[in-house]
């Protein structure tokens, strides 16, 4: 198996995301070719800012093997890591991060700003980048302009109603 093998699970679990109107990221954790954990943005449904995808496979990862250090693991993830997650990666020592879409807002395995191989650090992983890139950021861009666009519905809508209210009152 492949990292586009391994992407393409990261990518089902960024869709179970979308299911969830939650930002569609998702994360899968490769050790000796089996994946060992998965994860799906739910800062939303749980109401928590640190249920990112990242983070919930490496906690994921952690309890089922019964370790906090990942230290022979792959961790794929369809957007580059922000500095919350670079952070996670960095204390769990994961071995190497493969990301499929830049974010150049908070990307910090490179775009933004390097953590993840920053040599001040006691651990730094291998980064690989790009992979099905093009499919990663499609489903997020897709994602953010049905977003924007029901808003604007939802915008009109509620300025329709104001006004039929006002004339229902005259």
């Amino acid at each position: 198996m492949d990292d586009i093998y391994f992407m393409r699970q990261a990518l089902e679990e960024a869709k179970k995301a979308k299911e969830l109107n939650e930002v569609p990221i998702g994360a899968v954790i490769e050790l000796g070719g089996e994946i060992i954990s998965r994860g799906h943005n739910l800062r939303e449904t749980d109401h928590n800012a640190i249920a990112h995808a990242e983070l919930l496979a490496i906690d994921r990862a952690c309890q089922r093997l019964g370790t906090w250090r990942l230290e022979d693991a792959t961790l794929y993830v369809t957007l580059e890591p922000c500095p919350m997650c670079a952070g996670a990666i960095i204390q769990s020592r994961v071995k190497r991060v493969v990301f499929g879409a830049h974010d150049p807002k908070a990307g910090c395995a490179g775009t933004f700003m390097n953590l993840l191989q920053d040599e001040r650090f006691n651990h730094q992983s291998e980064v690989e980048s790009g992979i099905l890139g093009d499919e990663c950021g499609r489903i997020l861009t897709d994602f953010f302009r049905s977003l924007r666009e029901r808003k604007k519905t939802e915008k009109a809508l509620r300025k329709a109603e104001g006004i039929s209210n006002i004339i229902g009152n005259q």
